[in-house]
This record gives C-alpha cells, structure tokens and sequence, in this order.
C-alpha cells in the first residue's frame, strides 16, 4: 500500500500531478437493467443487500444519529490535486443512501483534507466528530496514529502508507496490511525467475530522496536479494525533480541494469524512460510500482513505451481494464458514470471500494451500531473479497503474508495484464512468503496509548 503512495511523497516539492478520464460511455446490462427499474438494488458483485432500508431509533455512538452516520474520508487532495478518495466516497455512499443507506441510516462522508502536512489537525477533527474513518489514505498517515488510538477510532481506510499505520491497532485494512513481510515477492519471483531469468544479476534501485521512500527502497532490496537477485546500482534523485536525467540514464548502462525498480512520481519516471530510449538502451524490465498504473504515465511517457518495458503489481486487485470479466469491477464502473462521470476510475478508488464495502457491511450487521461492533465484524472475515473487487484476504490476522497477486505490463496500446500464468481466475496465488529481517518500524497499538479493547466496548 505504501507505494501508491510514493509519488505524494516525492512530490513535496516537486509540483502537481496530472489527472485524466478513461470512463467508457457504453451502457453495462447491470446498469441498462438498474435503469429500466428506476431503482438501485443494494447489491455489489457477491455481496448481498450491503445497503437497505430500516427503522433505526435512537443515536447509538458518536456520529451516529437515528438518521446518519458520519464518516471521515482522509485524503491529502489540497496538495496531490488527486480527488479519488473524495470521488469513490460520493459515489458509494450516494449509491448505498439510494438504496436505504445503513439499516436505514444515511452515510455522511466528511471530507478531511490533510494537505500533505496537517494529518493531526485533520485526526483531532475527525475524534471529535466522526464515527469511524473509512475509505481514505494519506501519505504521512503515521502521524495521526497516537491521537486515533487515543480517541479510539476505528478506520477502514483504501490504504495505509507508514510503519506505525500500518496493521495498527482499530485499522481493519481490506486488502490485509501483511505487517512484516514483503508484498513484492509474487511479482519479483516471476520477473527473476521466469520472465527475465537472466536479469537477476543485475538490477538497480532508483528512489526520490525522502526518508520514507529510502526505507522504502531498503525493504525493496532485502525482497530482491532473497529471491534471488543481485543489486549492482542504487541511487538517489532530489525530491523538487531532475531536469536532466541523461547522467542517471547513463549511470544505469554503464552498470548494465537489466532490471529497475523506480520509487519515486511517475512524470520522472516517464523522463527517465526517455532518457533511457534516447541513449539506446533499456533494462529487461521496470518495476514501475502501481504508482504508475494510469494513463497520465502512458501519455508523459509516449514513443518510449515501444521500447522501455513496465511492469507492476496490483496487489491482488482486478484490473479495470478487464472489467467486461469481473461484475464487481463494472459496478464500480457503472456507478461512477452514474454518481460521478468524468471522475477518473483509478487503482485507489478500487481500493477505497472495498474499503467502503468492507465497513458498510460490518455496520448492516450491528444490532446496536458502535465502534467495537462494526470493528469486531470486519475484523472477522477470513476470505475477504470486497464483492470481486481483489483476490481473497484472511482479516482476522495483521500479519498474514499475501499468497495472490496481479501483474500489469505498459502497452502503447495501454495497460495490459502480464502473462503470469494465473491460477485463480485473474489471479496467481503462489506468492513466496518473506519475512523481513531489517528494522523498519512497527504499527502502534492501544496499549502503546494506554488503552485496550475494553476501553473500545466501553465507549459510546
């Protein structure tokens, strides 16, 4: 999750980035039958009746009336310009007041806009206001951890980007947070072993200068060293941006990279890529990180992409581009053209969607509404699927390496599915677990705040 993430990060100095809209106007028969019927069903993809009508009665917990709950959405949008987190939470929650809401109960989605830097100001915000965080992410998200804890606060959050975020306690994160082990080794065992075996020996790591994507790259190469492969180049690129990235072109062929891992915002790595093409010379393959995985890159990019070959990993999300395949994915499509058209449809909003699907759920099945109910309900799952939306996750554990994985290669054409060889639909499921050796942070818990679960069932 951090890596989508990355390019925030590097940003800090660096300027905006660039949105686009891909959304197909074609009808779905999902959507051409929700039409005809002129109602929403609160159905999404396998999950049934996640939104409904009922009889609510009474104010339960903090930012839960009889008629709403209120939810906070972080999100850093006054800095990244990027909008997804806001997006993906009018969309669901329109799509789901529509259909009864909760029980009955309208969501309210708050925005709280960090502005890259104002993450505790936003948490104390949201402590004093809102039933749970759902759906959102922030690039400095660690920085709100203690005060969350210490409200006792339960967030369900698209993504979680720091060490101390990460697989925190009262965070229940759809996609499994995985604390402790590396989420790359399914992608770098098939690039190492089997796409591109003789890459192995020699593969660099570029990263943007900033102390979380350092620790990043770190983790990065302890993963590639234990399946297999050699690091011969690492380097670093000032945050504010390179304006020529002829000599780190030429730093990467003269250590003859034939595998690159790019940490960093990916209008460098499309002028990197240039640089690349311009001297005459391209690695095997490019981890891009899912960063990337947008068409804003393939167009920064262009001519490039005839020569340079990217790859990344979606962390067992189905792939957009293949959503004729997955009815949970064309939902997500089908509702944005109806709640939010001209919004781009990206890798985080698919994220946020399970995120929001994973707490509306936790809530329908509460008798009485309050944070340790819809916490306890979500952290219960032990094949997680957020409706179709990704492969399978075991929630009851924070530590549970990740077995499936998806892998996109860059096209002039687009982005496409990898040949993989998947073994569960989209999916390939034999991801080597790696546990990490180094020391790179651990998620905080409520007894680091003085607090425990008792506190949680205790409050209204």
């Amino acid at each position: 999750m951090r890596r989508l993430l990355v390019g925030v990060l590097i940003l800090l100095l660096a300027g905006c980035s660039m949105r686009s809209t891909s959304n197909d106007d074609a009808p779905s028969a999902s959507e051409a039958a929700e039409s005809l019927s002129g109602t929403d069903s609160g159905d999404f993809g396998t999950l049934k009746d996640v939104c409904g009508p009922g009889t609510p009665k009474s104010a339960t917990a903090q930012g839960v009336t009889d008629k709403e709950i209120k939810v906070g959405v972080f999100t850093d949008v006054g800095f990244s310009k990027k909008s997804e987190y806001v997006d993906a939470a009018k969309v669901f929650t329109s799509w789901c007041n529509d259909a009864g809401g909760i029980n009955g109960r309208k969501l309210v989605p708050v925005t709280r806009d960090t502005r890259l830097y104002e993450v505790r100001a936003r948490m104390l915000e949201a402590c004093r206001e809102d039933f749970a965080l759902v759906g959102g992410g922030a690039a400095l998200d660690g920085t709100g951890v203690e005060d969350r804890l210490k409200c006792l606060l339960p967030e369900f959050p698209a993504q979680s980007s720091m060490r101390q975020s990460l697989g925190s306690d009262l965070q229940v994160l759809a996609s499994g947070p995985a604390v402790g082990y590396s989420r790359y080794t399914g992608l770098y065992t098939w690039l190492l072993e089997e796409a591109f075996p003789s890459s192995a020996g020699s593969v660099g790591i570029i990263t943007g200068d900033s102390p979380v994507t350092k620790n990043l790259a770190a983790m990065d190469k302890e993963t590639l060293t234990a399946m297999g492969g050699k690091v011969v180049y690492s380097d670093l690129y000032p945050a504010q941006g390179v304006s020529d990235w002829t000599p780190y072109a030429q730093s990467i062929k003269k250590k003859h990279v034939k595998g690159l891992v790019f940490l960093g915002d990916f209008t460098s790595l499309a002028k990197l890529e240039q640089a690349l093409t311009a001297i005459g010379y391209a690695p095997d393959w490019i981890d891009s990180t899912n960063n990337a995985y947008n068409p804003a890159f393939l167009k920064l990019a262009g001519p490039a992409l005839g020569t340079q070959k990217n790859f990344t990993e979606l962390f067992g999300t189905y792939p957009r581009e293949e959503a004729a395949d997955n009815p949970a994915t064309q939902k997500v499509i089908d509702l944005f053209k109806k709640y939010a058209s001209g919004a781009e449809i990206t890798l985080p909003v698919l994220r946020a969607f399970s995120a929001w699907l994973l707490f509306a759920t936790a809530a329908r099945d509460c008798d009485q509404l309050t944070r340790a109910c819809v916490y306890e309900n979500a952290a219960r799952h032990t094949d997680w699927t957020g409706g179709g939306l990704q492969a399978p996750v075991d929630l009851t554990k924070v530590d549970d390496p990740p077995e499936c994985y998806v892998v996109m290669q860059s096209t002039a054409k687009g982005w496409e599915p990898a040949d993989i060889k998947p073994d569960h639909g989209a999916y390939r499921c034999d991801a080597p677990a790696y546990k990490f050796k180094g020391d790179y942070g651990e998620p905080l818990t409520l007894a680091d705040v003085g607090k425990s679960m008792e506190d949680v069932k205790q409050d209204k």
